[in-house]
């Protein structure tokens, strides 16, 4: 009867805290803010959860689902039209993300050392990988301060998000900077429920059964990068991964941003005001690098400072497509760098980070 009577208990609270979510999702999209339904339910419950604690509960398994969702549609991007532009150039890739990673590493030790905040936090902070990615490996590390590593990653996203457009419609790169509307969109194409079927059946069950494994054998961020893995795999090996519909990339959204909001607590980040100003001062020094690297680009590979700056701008590759769109910058190029970038992040800065904070966590045990 007990069980019972919990069981109803934590139903009543789950809805409670969705629709929470819901209503700072809404409300996000209303005031035409970036992926509202990723920070619009994350910042409700945040404020929910620390004004009433005990009415918010999101299970984990939820999460999850949110994450093979997600991580599906990064697995559609990887098409073979897509691997072939990065096979073409694949040294200069390599090239230009590993500088832009190298400079983010410099811009972590300078916040870490200034603001005192232990630099695996602020290292995560600073990664231009995907926001979702990069909350998740916080939360796995051990040692982060995730509401630290949200803020950064925030803050440098909404950057990013005005500051590119502005500065690729400015004089500076002889685009008109005149109307034309450079609001995010969706990396899903829109598609209706019926056209999922009968191929999602078979992706469902992949993108679960690879993401419970990957957990089992403590893949790194498993619900995210196994389904992003066969995803692939069975698209390339000929069956059509459907798109999805955007309520359900929305849904996911939500799910994986309540999570995070009740993880998050704003008690836990240390002098708020210093805090937010790094993190703003480092998406200036970004920014900046990347424009920085970006003329280096356009020289050695011959393109455009559009088309450069772009590709290396440290955002989603949705949003820089659409500019390159606008301004008729190469938009392959566009697109397969910042591919390039988001699966070179997703895949090797995991288990390069647990690899070198691990042995460095050994040495110190050692000489302790």
């Amino acid at each position: 009867m007990a069980s019972k009577f919990t069981s109803s208990r934590n139903s009543v609270k789950i809805a409670f805290t969705l629709l929470s979510a819901l209503t700072g999702g809404a409300l996000f999209m209303l005031l035409h803010l970036p992926i509202p339904w990723l920070l619009g339910p994350m910042i409700a419950t945040l404020i929910g959860s620390n004004i009433a604690k005990k009415y918010y509960v999101w299970p984990g398994p939820i999460r999850n689902t949110g994450m093979i969702i997600v991580g599906y549609t990064i697995g559609l991007s990887l098409t073979a039209s897509a691997l072939r532009e990065m096979a073409r150039q694949l040294p200069s890739m390599l090239l230009m993300t590993v500088l832009l990673l190298l400079f983010c590493a410099g811009i972590a030790l300078v916040v870490s050392k200034i603001s005192g905040i232990n630099y695996k936090t602020i290292l995560l902070g600073s990664i231009p990988g995907g926001l979702t990615q990069m909350l998740v490996l916080a939360e796995e590390t051990e040692d982060i301060n995730l509401t630290v590593v949200t803020v950064i990653q925030v803050v440098r996203l909404m950057m990013i998000i005005v500051c590119v457009p502005l500065l690729i419609f400015s004089p500076l790169f002889g685009n008109s900077s005149g109307a034309t509307d450079v609001t995010p969109l969706l990396s899903a194409t829109s598609a209706i429920w019926s056209d999922l079927f009968p191929n999602m059946i078979l992706f469902a069950i992949a993108c679960t059964l690879c993401g419970i494994l990957g957990q089992k054998i403590k893949f790194p961020t498993a619900y995210l990068l196994g389904p992003a893995i066969i995803t692939a795999v069975i698209q390339i090996s000929g069956v059509h991964g459907p798109a999805l519909p955007f309520s359900m990339i929305n849904a996911a959204q939500l799910m994986i941003g309540v999570f995070v909001g009740l993880l998050l607590d704003p008690r836990k980040l240390p002098n708020k005001l210093q805090t937010i100003s790094l993190a703003i001062g480092s998406g200036i020094l970004l920014i900046a690098g990347s424009y920085g690297l970006s003329l280096l680009f356009s020289y050695v590979v011959a393109v455009s400072g559009s088309t450069a700056l772009l590709s290396l701008a440290p955002g989603g590759m949705d949003q820089m497509s659409l500019i390159a769109h606008e301004v008729n910058a190469d938009l392959s190029t566009v697109a397969g760098y910042q591919l390039f970038r988001t699966f070179f992040i997703f895949f090797a800065v995991p288990p390069l980070f647990k690899l070198i904070f691990g042995i460095k966590k050994k040495q110190t045990s050692t000489i302790s």
